[in-house]
């Protein structure tokens, strides 16, 4: 039997992006589709999706719903592979320049509660045959603002007396609830006892995340580690109790890279080509970057990068306070990205103080990302936790080593230069254990002493570069998950 899955997201490379959901909803129904499963996904008619589609056609008029007039569902194609994506048309809700949930002052839309309840009801009238073409066994919901489709599934088995689609929830980050006040609830059109402590109900409001949690046949999240550090009080973000209850259902499985989109060898974002056994395309990269940003032109200088969300959720605070032993070691750091106006003032100071050493720009742009990915020697992901990390992936596939906190997906895919791990030829980046500014400066110290040893170095980038976390070993998983639902 060919499974036919239906993914439900809010954002997909190359159409919108705003964060690492956006590249594993790209990746993954392609790597599903290549190994014989019928895939199609799920957004909101954010403008930037509708422009990016080809060969759009209304599938059903679905009318008034959420606040919205007129909603309708439309089906086009991702040009680069032909992926079919269902979009939600409801213009009052979702035609918003910029930001798909915040806006132009940074504030969360006050009907994103409307907005992304649309996107979990659409999901479950799939499966009800909305698109008569076309019916779901799998309704696999992604992070809060799809955490409803569960919900909407399981009210409409009781209501019909059948089973419909099996569903599967992913987590990329618990930190992102979807929390709303109760009196929301009112207009989700769910059964009444739905808002119940084992329901959609988080201490006295409403949260989409936990409705998915609650209401899923099965959960994964994005790493093996962060699927165990979810189920403590302190990662759990007050539903450490329910993953606690539902253990037998969560998995963990790693997030994969697009080695057509992150390969230092066609990249072609880059200003040098580079492979693992001819690296000297990546001393070209490096000299652009320090020629972009205005640093010293020196080769022999150790290049830090960071693209990243510039919060404390990321460590950037705490790379802020260790980024003078940088310096003091003659090394040199680029920091991309937006966030906390805190940090990025403090990052800003430090730049200002050492021009030729430190460079920070604010935004994004993927084709910069890229270039900082590719140009420096190594790539900083510090965060206090981390799910899974899509940028420590990166670095590893252009020889950038990555210098990261022991958490999470971190955890599961960076090798320490510890002494014994350097003799069994096992490192592939910089790992510390706990926390701290020691902890880090200890990991910074590793990552000069390393980089004094030129063969061994280039020898621990050749290792990384030959790691594959393609997303083929993940599709499978994620495939055998299906095959043990589906009817």
């Amino acid at each position: 039997m060919t499974i036919r899955a239906l993914h439900v997201a809010s954002e997909l490379y190359p159409l919108l992006k705003t964060g690492g959901l956006a590249d594993v909803a790209g990746a993954l129904p392609p790597a599903l589709i290549e190994r014989g499963a019928d895939v199609r996904v799920l957004l909101p008619g954010f403008p930037a999706v509708l422009a990016g589609l080809t060969d759009m056609k209304e599938v059903a008029r679905i009318g008034q719903r959420f606040g919205a007039a007129h909603v309708t569902l439309e089906q086009g194609k991702l040009g680069a592979n032909g992926l079919i994506v269902y979009v939600i048309r409801a213009d009052s809700l979702y035609e918003r320049a910029g930001n798909p949930y915040l806006d132009a002052e940074h504030v969360p839309y006050g009907d994103n509660g409307q907005r992304f309840a649309l996107l979990g009801w659409v999901a479950a009238q799939l499966a009800q045959q909305l698109d008569p073409a076309w019916t779901p066994h799998i309704v696999h919901a992604h992070d809060w603002h799809a955490g409803l489709a569960p919900a909407y599934l399981k009210a409409a088995e009781r209501a019909q007396g059948r089973a419909l689609a099996n569903t599967v929830f992913t987590i990329h980050n618990l930190a992102y609830q979807g929390v709303f006040p109760a009196q929301l609830f009112d207009q989700l059109e769910l059964p009444p006892d739905f808002f119940d402590m084992h329901g959609v109900e988080f201490y006295g409001q409403l949260s989409f995340l936990k409705a998915g949690l609650y209401y899923s046949d099965r959960i994964t999240t994005v790493s093996p580690t962060y699927s165990r550090e979810i189920q403590t009080i302190a990662q759990g973000g007050g539903l450490d109790a329910l993953l606690r209850t539902r253990t037998h259902d969560l998995s963990g499985i790693l997030n994969g890279v697009d080695y057509t989109v992150w390969n230092p060898s066609t990249d072609a974002l880059l200003p040098d080509h580079y492979t693992s056994t001819r690296l000297s395309g990546k001393n070209a990269c490096k000299a652009a970057l320090q020629k972009r940003f205005g640093l010293a032109q020196q080769s022999d200088a150790l290049l830090f990068g960071v693209v990243s969300r510039l919060t404390e959720q990321k460590g950037l605070d705490l790379l802020l306070a260790a980024t003078p032993e940088i310096v003091r070691r003659g090394g040199q750091l680029v920091v991309f990205g937006t966030g906390d106006p805190a940090i990025e003032h403090g990052l800003q100071r430090v730049a200002q103080s050492h021009p030729e050493s430190v460079a920070v720009e604010l935004g994004f742009d993927e084709g910069l990302a890229h270039a900082i990915v590719a140009g420096s020697d190594v790539i900083a992901v510090p965060s206090r936790f981390e799910p899974c990390g899509l940028t420590q992936l990166y670095a590893l596939a252009y020889g950038s080593l990555p210098l990261v906190h022991c958490v999470g997906g971190l955890a599961d895919t960076v090798v320490d230069a510890s002494l014994e791990n350097l003799a069994d030829d096992l490192t592939t980046g910089f790992v510390f254990n706990h926390f701290d500014p020691h902890s880090l400066a200890l990991a910074i110290r590793r990552a000069f002493a390393l980089y004094g040893r030129r063969s061994e170095w280039k020898a621990t980038m050749r290792r990384a570069m030959r790691q594959d976390f393609g997303w083929g070993a993940s599709a499978d998983r994620y495939l055998t998950l299906y095959r043990e639902l589906a009817p």
